[in-house]
Order: structure tokens, then C-alpha cells, then sequence
């Protein structure tokens, strides 16, 4: 179904930055709380292929996002952690 490939962009950058810089630290249970914190602090993005986006974001956009995401998932973690 087409409606499959709908998704939030932000998901799988957020679940990326756990994995790569907070797997050691939490368990999976935190990881998915921190996931949901950090993502509620997102704004939503849907979109249907990943490429797409990166297809029409400019390299200081691209950046931006990156930014955005380490810091929603830093505070996150700190949300999880108290």
C-alpha cells in the first residue's frame, strides 16, 4: 500500500543519533522514551522517500537539522536520565 512509505523524516535521524551516541547509556526502553521526547520537539515532517528531502535541502539546511536533532535528543536524555 502506498501509504506504507509515509513517514516523519525527523524518525530515523533521531533514532540514528541515539544509537550512534546514547546506546551505552541507555536501554532499550530509555532509547525508545528518548526517541519520543526528542521527536515531540521536532516539528513534523512527512514525507514518503527520504530522498526527496535531501534532493531540495541546501547543505546549511541539512546542517540546521543536525543541530536541532543532537540538541533535542541531548535534552531528551537528560529527561530520561533524572
Amino acid at each position: 500500500m502506498a501509504m506504507d512509505t509515509v513517514h516523519n523524516y525527523y524518525e530515523r535521524l533521531v533514532v540514528n543519533e541515539i544509537k550512534e551516541n546514547y546506546a551505552d547509556k541507555v536501554d532499550e526502553n530509555q532509547a525508545a522514551d528518548m526517541a519520543c521526547i526528542a521527536l515531540n520537539r521536532m516539528p513534523p515532517r512527512y514525507i514518503r522517500y527520504d530522498i526527496d528531502m535531501s534532493f531540495y535541502m541546501s547543505a546549511d539546511e541539512y546542517y540546521d537539522i543536525q543541530k536541532r536533532i543532537t540538541k533535542a535528543v541531548k535534552k531528551a536524555y537528560k529527561k530520561v536520565k533524572t
